[in-house]
């Protein structure tokens, strides 16, 4: 929201500098983004008069110019082709600095013709592109006037953010509501004086709504003006509207933008006599129904958009955007008023549905004064009047305006229970009677406080409390420190809340690049990951057409990323992301997770030929490093081959605990590849961080003693040939199982299928490592535990040892 400071001052009786306004914004919540002060940087610039302007000797595109400055006349050599004699320009001075070039002026010789400054274009001053000639003035601007002060760049032009619950500041008058409450000044008397009209207007309004849907457009009001000259708008409009980023247009338009900035009330203006049919009715638009906006594109419509039309068709998006058709122009002499209330969360909905972005909507969107058709109307009245001329009709409304008083119940005593000070109850009662609450008093210490029109955002008495404390200074709550329950500090996070960022930098250290995605997808993608997608999952209001479901798998994102990437020129990558999924609307169907995807080859090509494409005991070694650094015991976790259907069925696999399923992996399935347009290989996991089991918490605070054997270790290698559809997991846990004492480690380094083991068989090599720890082994020992592993396995697998 920008505004001069100037433009507040009409709202404003302050003598408070800029500086403590700037202050006070910020610390009653209107952040202040930014102050422009044009005047300071061009302050050296004055308006001084060509005296003379003689052709330069030795060269044909020069002038040489004396310059009358206000306080001397100086040699100036322009280059302008509108350099003339009696002309009035901007000066600048030697030593000044040119903000649109960033260059500083130096006295010097061109062509052996001494200059002494400059006459400036408008590009030079940063003022516009402008840069053909010098900037021409009237013959009766002032000589040696700053420059600034002659443009009303000497005006500060004030920025600030405004939260989405503050429509009331989205105009002027607000913001100097605010400063008035918090002492800055007094708040001047809007000037709503009503304007009694001279004839009937030949334009009525219609509402055509379900009767459910009537609170689409609740009320509109509108006034016929006649006998009109539109035109250029006075200077002083143009100046506020330039000032804050608006184009002038012509009078009648440039009324109703200004309006809006400075009262935050949105108004539209129609040439009445491009109106067809002497009506204009508000309805739902019609599926596929045409419009063209003032913006001179065409848009097509559906039955949810609020659209005004007369007999011709559709003239206007209702609190989105005028219609091109009806627009007023220069020929325009007579005139239609809007002014009206629409549903905020509708006028949302098609401005996004049509990308379609306005001040209008901004504010719209965000609830306006609910008792602003009236005294918008007036206002508008006498603008366009006085600016305008002609004359108006009566006032013309269709439907009533909504019902917005409510009362809360205030406690003084809340305010210090709430805010943590304590405000007076006068204190309080001012503030709220400068915002424009109305307090009635109910019992000793409680007040009903009823909120002004403009003010939707309240809903309870803590918002009130709120407004008391914003406004009677955040600088004024007391510091104080939180009591300290133990001697020790606690931790901030739980062990829970600490699993997030563990697994980050578990897997960002393990070379993965962390992403960071939309909750949604596209709702042909979601499909992919568990079918047609949930009606209660597809988004009502989404930020784009093509990300309207919520993802039921992170995967789906991450594998967009990699198609990306691929296009790109990097198809080789790693990349995980630690976030929520969705398998259902309820609050158990979403789920944390940690997962990742490999893409391609596993290391660059180089002449040692270490690269392979990835596989899916890449993404399981992800997996299992995951568990051990989360503290789960990932070496009792069994694998399973019901992966979802997502996933390659012969290559992918589930870690569970029990019947409890950790997480997925696996590779891609070529459908999902193909999808994606993922030449591939592609291998993924999945990890619901909920449901890993936290780690035993240990007797006492102290870490356990190191246990080292001195004993050396011995390894043995074994070979076993069992039935094909054999798990090597069911071989290494055999293994392990055979002596719990010595067996410390079990690993498989091979498996063989062909030749020689026969059909339906592979062999699949372990080594095994013993670690003693009362005595070093011996031959005997070692045959003793090598047999044990022997049976054990064959028991379990009804395999043999490979001979």
């Amino acid at each position: 929201m920008k505004f001069t400071l100037s433009w507040l001052k009409e709202h404003l009786d302050t003598d408070a500098p800029l500086e403590e306004i700037v202050r006070t914004l910020s610390m009653i919540g209107l952040e202040v983004e930014e102050v422009v002060d044009r005047s300071k940087e061009l302050a050296p610039f004055t308006i001084a008069h060509v005296v003379s302007a003689e052709q330069h000797p030795d060269a044909d595109r020069l002038r040489v110019c004396k310059v009358d400055t206000g306080k001397e006349i100086l040699q100036v050599v322009c280059g302008a082709p509108n350099a003339r004699t009696g002309m009035k320009g901007v000066f600048a001075p030697v030593g000044s600095h040119v903000p649109g070039t960033g260059i500083d002026l130096k006295k010097g010789t061109i062509r052996g013709q001494e200059s002494n400054g400059m006459l400036v274009s408008e590009r030079e001053l940063g003022l516009s592109d402008e840069h053909d000639g010098i900037i021409d003035l009237p013959a009766d601007a002032p000589l040696g006037l700053p420059f600034a002060k002659y443009a009303g760049l000497d005006d500060p032009l004030i920025d600030i953010a405004i939260t989405p619950n503050r429509a009331d500041c989205l105009g002027v008058r607000g913001v100097a509501r605010d400063l008035a409450s918090a002492g800055l000044g007094t708040l001047k008397k809007l000037d709503t004086s009503k304007r009694n009209g001279s004839y009937e207007s030949p334009v009525v309004w219609r509402r055509d709504f379900p009767a459910d849907a009537m609170d689409a457009c609740p009320i509109v009001v509108g006034r016929h003006f006649r006998k009109v000259k539109n035109g250029p708008s006075p200077r002083w409009l143009q100046d506020r509207l330039r000032a804050v980023g608006l184009r002038p247009i012509s009078a009648l338009v440039d009324i109703t933008n200004y309006v809006m900035m400075d009262l935050g009330r949105p108004l539209h203006v129609y040439d009445a006599d491009k109106i067809e049919g002497g009506h204009l009715t508000i309805r739902f638009a019609k599926d596929g129904e045409k419009f063209l906006a003032l913006n001179g594109k065409e848009y097509t419509l559906d039955g949810e958009i609020i659209a005004i039309g007369d007999d011709h068709g559709v003239d206007d998006l209702g609190g989105v955007m005028g219609g091109e058709r009806t627009g007023v122009s220069d020929e325009t002499t007579s005139v239609f008023l809007e002014t009206a209330i629409f549903d905020p969360i509708r006028v949302a909905m098609a401005g996004r549905k049509l990308n379609l972005l306005s001040d209008a909507r901004y504010r719209f969107e965000r609830g306006l004064d609910q008792t602003s058709p009236f005294w918008g109307t007036d206002v508008a009245t006498r603008l366009i009047l006085e600016l305008c001329g002609g004359e108006c009709s009566d006032v013309v409304v269709e439907g009533t305006e909504p019902e917005w008083r409510r009362s809360y119940d205030l406690r003084i005593a809340r305010i210090a229970e709430l805010g943590g000070v304590a405000v007076k109850q006068g204190e309080a009662l001012r503030i709220l009677d400068i915002l424009g609450f109305e307090a009635e008093p109910k019992a000793d210490g409680v007040f009903s406080v009823t909120p002004p029109p403009w003010r939707g955002d309240i809903i309870g008495e803590a918002d009130l409390v709120e407004e008391i404390l914003r406004i009677h200074g955040y600088d004024n709550i007391p510091v104080e420190p939180l009591p300290r329950e133990t001697t020790m500090p606690q931790p901030a996070l739980s062990p829970a809340q600490r699993r997030v960022p563990l697994a980050k930098r578990t897997l960002a250290s393990r070379g993965m690049v962390e992403a960071v995605t939309f909750s949604f997808m596209p709702s042909s993608q979601a499909a992919l990951f568990g079918g047609p997608v949930k009606p209660e999952m597809m988004l009502a209001n989404p930020i784009s057409a093509d990300l309207d479901a919520m993802r039921p798998s992170i995967l789906g994102n991450l594998l967009a990323a990699a198609q990306r990437n691929a296009n790109q020129g990097y198809p080789d990558l790693a990349l995980f992301e630690v976030g929520p999924q969705y398998a259902d609307a309820t609050p158990k169907g979403q789920s944390a997770m940690a997962t990742g995807i490999r893409a391609g080859m596993t290391a660059p090509r180089d002449w040692t030929g270490q690269q392979r494409p990835v596989d899916a005991f890449d993404a399981k070694a992800d997996l299992l490093a995951l568990l051990e650094a989360l503290g789960a015991p990932a070496s009792n976790a069994q694998v399973s081959t019901d992966a979802p259907d997502w996933y390659h069925p012969g290559r992918s696999g589930c870690l569970r605990l029990g019947p409890n399923v950790l997480g997925c992996f696996g590779e891609v399935h070529p459908r999902l590849l193909q999808a994606y347009d993922l030449k591939g290989p592609v291998a993924g996991f999945e990890l619901f961080l909920d449901r890993v089991p936290m780690p035993k918490a240990k007797k006492g605070s102290t870490k356990p003693f190191l246990t080292l054997s001195p004993f050396q270790p011995v390894e043995r290698d074994f070979a076993f040939v069992v039935d094909a559809d054999v798990a090597a997991e069911q071989i290494v846990r055999a293994a392990k199982g055979a002596d719990k004492v010595l067996v410390s480690e079990v690993g498989v380094f091979d498996v063989y299928v062909g030749p020689g083991v026969g059909k339906g068989r592979k062999s699949v090599a372990i080594n095994v490592t013993l670690q003693p720890t009362e005595r070093t082994l011996t031959e005997e020992d070692i045959e003793a535990v090598s047999a044990k592993i022997v049976a054990q396995v064959e028991k379990a697998t009804g395999g043999s040892l490979r001979r």
